[in-house]
């Protein structure tokens, strides 16, 4: 269970659960123990722990009683941004999986992805084919756009290709009857 401490204009220090204003020695004392404290600022809400605790490590080595090696206080120095943005990298990546595990929930969209999937496959494929036929020494032209035709010239167009001209009598004729 976290020890909320609350922490008024004045800088002092008020335990929420024993009902006292407290020290920065008491602070130290129960995170020693194993204690977890949070330290919020009475007049914003905002949590100033990490603001309370680095007092704590400066108040005992002006005091001398905890002397931390300079070679620690360099090393927390030199992380102190790096592991605030690799907490916040963290996070939010932890909400990344959250909401794609809430999306993928939803049936709909499972099978949207799964189609979404499955197309990808298949352009892999094609592109491949497109690979292999450059490889064989050709080029490949790009495929032109075909622009959509009425139904009346569709007609016409089967007409025309199903009818072959007639070159003695300048009529049409089936194939199937020309030979």
């Amino acid at each position: 269970m976290v020890r909320v401490i609350k922490r008024y204009e004045s800088r002092k220090l008020y335990d929420t659960e024993e009902s006292r204003y407290v020290s920065l020695e008491d602070i130290a004392a129960w995170v020693r123990e194993g204690q977890e404290v949070k330290v919020i600022d009475n007049a914003s809400s905002a949590d100033v722990t990490a603001q309370t605790l680095t007092q704590v490590i400066l108040d005992e080595g002006r005091r001398g009683t905890r002397f931390l090696p300079s070679e620690l206080l360099h090393d927390l120095v030199r992380v102190g941004e790096q592991a605030l943005t690799n907490s916040v990298e963290q996070v939010q990546h932890g909400m990344d999986r959250l909401v794609r595990a809430s999306v993928d929930r939803l049936g709909p969209v499972r099978r949207v992805r799964e189609e979404m999937n499955n197309l990808k496959s298949r352009l892999e494929k094609l592109e491949g084919s497109l690979s292999d036929l450059e490889d064989d020494g050709e080029p490949v032209a790009p495929a032109k756009p075909r622009k959509a035709r009425s139904t009346r010239s569709r007609t016409a167009a089967a007409t025309k290709s199903t009818k072959t001209p007639n070159k003695a009598k300048g009529s049409t004729v089936s194939p199937a009857k020309e030979k």
